[in-house]
């Protein structure tokens, strides 16, 4: 397949509220169908455009096109930016798949990679997605922070690896101890050298016509990669992203944001590949629009956020991506350094979040950092979707939105909108799609309906019933909201973003409680450095120190008694907190690896705190109750 880097024929402008950036967006026209059985359907009213069979298509065309750009780049370890053009890229994906080939890789002897993003991560998975052989990126933590390996374990197992690899064999020595284990015939391959084959011998392998015959015998049914999501319960889910689910997603993205075809991207990201937000979304846009990434080794940590900013003091990205806890933390770097803002805002088309709700103080503040540096706003970008989407499935895609604004359908993505209570669940039908979950059929026909559409367990309403162009708004997760012992159904997802909003920056992330009980109530997961600082105390203060320190108490009862000044009833309003002081756990489930508490599994391992909470005789209304766990 052919391709012509031309502008996309229905760019329309921003919708403008304010003094925003001119930034041409797609068309956000919807069609509404309202069935006798309450169902609503919409979709974009402009269809999906043509997109390639296979995704390294794309690597080969640029590798033509524009072989001395810059495809990817990396630090080294004296600071320096290792980076590697389209043509070298191409080349070396080339020699890689050709000792994979000579492993004889394929679905039943799989490519695993166990460590976080690097050089050596990018050329391995496009090798494998170029010849047909899927691969599956495990989360690093799985093997790094888990003390049973329980989720490295199902995952390997699931995944019956011929290759695996790892950055460095002495970081991961446990985790490759237990896959030798497992998969004693398997291969393995480190950079360092330090366990099975150096990352340096297999570059040296020669192509043949081998690579050239399995890349041809890919389609779009063939199985890209294996991406791992944890769900509500139970052990990991690998969802299947075939080569079309992710070219086809990948060209709705690009409808959204046409600049991205006229203007080849440079981003510079952090986000992990083994999640569909980093590995799908960012890199493949990349790669997709001829554009260029700049790995960031930083992270939204106390520790890591210093390399993140450095970082953004050298490259000015055209489109920046993070999670909300991201953005809340390069604030106040943003706020002092004037240099840092004018390279940071240079360039940039829009600011895109992802992975959970952004509280609208930390929105208000990011246009407004924008406004004082350029004299006008960047739109702030989000949408819904999900690793079985590969990820998108909508954007609010126009300036002057809001925090909770899902927006309108992708170009070939039909929504069903189904009653459930007095909710409306989304569900998926696209070619962006999963077929459905590696090995497990079971669960695959549980997650499908009648029709065909992949039931999200996610909630969503109408701004306007009257204007769908308008879009729609997130109303939590069918399966989290409960009710009251009165009767009284709580909205866990509305509720929580409140609460986040009242606690910013105090509180990190809340589940909420209440199940058949008279009340709502909220376990509270702190942000340790930002309460250290506003209570003025020091770093080796010990956390519980910090927690139970009046400033920090004081704040949180404060919080409670904003989020009261606006409750409209029962459902609405927190009366008690307790403060978890062991944060959340990997292994027990509690957090995904997109860093979202998993409600549930907090819940069930932490009733000793909801008991806590309810052990008490419920509150009078006047009174504020407050309380430290364990």
């Amino acid at each position: 397949m052919n391709f012509k880097i031309t502008p996309s024929s229905e760019a329309g402008p921003v919708r403008r509220a304010g003094f925003f950036k001119n930034v041409h967006f797609g068309p956000t026209k919807t069609r509404k169908n309202v069935l006798s059985d309450g169902i609503v359907e919409l979709e974009l009213a402009a269809p999906l455009e043509e997109y390639p069979e296979k995704l390294t298509e794309k690597l080969r065309f640029w590798a033509t096109q524009k072989p001395d750009v810059i495809f990817i780049a990396r630090r080294n370890n004296n600071g320096e930016w290792v980076r590697l053009t389209y043509a070298d890229t191409f080349k070396k994906v080339e020699r890689i798949a050709q000792y994979l080939l000579n492993l004889g890789l394929s679905e039943q002897k799989t490519l695993v990679i166990l460590s976080e993003n690097s050089l050596e991560h990018a050329l391995l998975s496009l090798a494998a997605v170029h010849v047909g052989i899927p691969y599956s990126p495990i989360s690093p933590p799985y093997s790094l922070l888990s003390d049973d390996f329980g989720k490295l374990r199902h995952t390997l197992q699931l995944m019956t690896p011929g290759l695996i690899f790892a950055q460095n064999g002495c970081v991961y020595a446990r985790a490759i101890a237990l896959a030798e284990t497992l998969f004693p015939e398997a291969t393995f391959v480190t950079v360092d050298g330090s366990k099975g084959v150096d990352f340096a011998q297999i570059l040296a392998v020669e192509p043949t016509p081998q690579v050239q015959a399995a890349f041809e015998a890919v389609n779009a049914d063939t199985v890209a990669k294996v991406l791992f999501t944890s769900g509500s319960t139970g052990l990991p889910k690998g969802v299947i992203n075939t080569q079309r689910m992710w070219c086809a997603n990948l060209q709705q993205i690009t409808q959204v944001f046409p600049f991205m075809k006229t203007e080849p991207p440079v981003f510079i990201d952090w986000l992990p590949w083994n999640h569909t937000f980093g590995g799908n979304h960012n890199f493949g846009l990349t790669l997709y629009n001829g554009g260029t990434l700049y790995m960031d080794e930083g992270k939204p940590t106390p520790k890591g956020i210093g390399t993140t900013v450095q970082n953004l003091r050298e490259i000015s990205p055209t489109a920046y991506f993070n999670v909300p806890k991201g953005f809340e933390m390069l604030i106040p770097y943003f706020e002092r350094e004037p240099q840092l803002r004018e390279t940071f805002f240079k360039k940039l088309q829009i600011l895109f979040y992802a992975g959970a709700s952004l509280a609208q103080p930390v929105w208000n503040r990011w246009e407004e950092l924008a406004a004082e540096t350029t004299g006008e706003k960047v739109p702030i970008i989000t949408g819904l979707g999900c690793t079985e989407s590969g990820p998108s499935a909508m954007f609010a895609s126009w300036g002057g939105s809001f925090s909770g604004l899902l927006g309108v359908p992708v170009a070939g993505m039909k929504v069903k909108l189904v009653p459930d209570g007095d909710k409306l669940e989304a569900r998926y039908k696209a070619p962006n799609v999963t077929p459905g979950y590696w090995r497990e059929p079971e669960v695959t026909a549980k997650a499908f309906d009648e029709e065909g559409f992949y039931k999200t367990g996610d909630a969503v309403k109408f701004v306007d019933e009257h204007d769908p162009d308008k879009g729609l708004v997130f109303d939590g997760r069918i399966a989290e909201d409960f009710k009251l012992s009165t009767g009284t159904w709580v909205n866990v997802g509305v509720l929580k973003a409140k609460v986040l909003t009242a606690g910013s920056p105090i509180v990190q992330d809340v589940v909420l409680t209440g199940l058949d009980k008279e009340y709502v109530g909220a376990i509270l997961f702190l942000n340790v450095e930002a309460c250290r600082v506003h209570a003025g105390l020091e770093s080796e203060t010990s956390h519980e120190e910090v927690f139970t320190h009046p400033k920090v108490t004081n704040y949180l009862d404060e919080m409670l008694v904003r989020l009261e000044n606006q409750a409209t009833g029962s459902a609405s309003r927190v009366v008690k907190y307790i403060v978890a002081l062991e944060p959340p756990s990997i292994d027990l489930g509690e957090i995904t690896d997109k860093g979202s508490l998993n409600q549930r599994a907090v819940l069930k391992y932490r009733a000793n705190l909801v008991e806590k909470l309810y052990g008490l005789p419920a509150p009078n209304g006047e009174t504020i109750n407050s309380l430290i766990g364990g």
